[in-house]
């Protein structure tokens, strides 16, 4: 009994203990949340923008929040530039629900595409016969004329150019929805998504040979370090043509008074 109130003592002690940081953290994600207009310091014109809200609430339980501008109505054009808005941005209220949709693109569909053609490449040579292809066969038990006949069907093929494709949107959104582009925010989203994929599958390949996981891991982080470094460092100005470029949503910018 007395180790049982030891215990529950302990959790209710914890408990306080991460109450506090954890609505403050909340009350900062809450104010810096949303889209807001300023005055673009380059242009002198009306910009929306978005703060990393996420970062902001993390490095405001230490410090002083460290703001960064997540998106802007300007991007993904002028995605470099030095982000002097920021002051003005600070000292603007969100926009409240409904009042504007602001035009962002988010998905950048040229890096995709790239990205998932170089992962479905390196699984083409990763399994090919200057590789693994002998130990990859003698695990699975497969004759060159089984293999042969497997290269002629279409199904196969198809399915990994469709989870290439669907594995490159996936961190293509995740990237997004961080809303910090760069090789290392990539290779971030990339490995993330690609443990949730494994912690997802494994009573599947639970039984599988330690060779041919070997084989299989191996490859698939890799092409997880490629997609995301592709989808991360693409994203720069000049690197996608506008066609490149897919909207999450579209807006036009109210009539608001920004800050200076």
């Amino acid at each position: 009994m007395l180790l049982v109130f030891g215990l529950l003592l302990f959790l209710g002690g914890a408990t306080m203990v991460l109450l506090m940081p954890a609505l403050w953290g909340r009350e900062l994600y809450n104010q810096y949340r949303g889209s807001r207009a300023v005055v673009c310091p380059e242009t002198r014109e009306l910009v929306a923008v978005r703060f990393d809200a996420l970062h902001a609430a993390v490095s405001g339980l230490t410090a002083k929040p460290d703001l960064h501008i997540a998106d802007c109505s300007r991007w993904p054009r002028r995605s470099n530039c030095g982000q002097e808005c920021i002051p003005g941005a600070s000292r603007t209220e969100p926009y409240t629900a409904g009042e504007v949709d602001v035009k962002t693109k988010k998905i950048y569909h040229l890096p995709v595409l790239l990205a998932a053609f170089a992962s479905w490449y390196l699984g083409a040579v990763w399994h090919s016969h200057y590789l693994f292809r002998a130990r990859w066969m003698a695990d699975l038990g497969l004759t060159p004329a089984q293999l042969k006949q497997i290269v002629l069907w279409h199904s196969p093929h198809l399915l990994s150019v469709a989870a290439c494709l669907l594995f490159a949107y996936g961190v293509a959104w995740l990237v997004a929805l961080r809303g910090r582009r760069s090789v290392w925010q990539g290779i971030l989203s990339a490995v993330f998504l690609w443990g949730a994929v494994i912690l997802a599958t494994l009573p599947g390949i639970a039984g599988v040979s330690r060779d041919l996981l070997f084989i299989e891991v191996g490859y698939t982080f890799l092409a997880t370090i490629v997609v995301g470094a592709l989808i991360g460092g693409l994203e720069s100005p000049g690197s996608i043509p506008s066609w490149a470029a897919g909207n999450f949503t579209s807006a036009a910018m109210p009539a608001r008074k920004p800050a200076a």
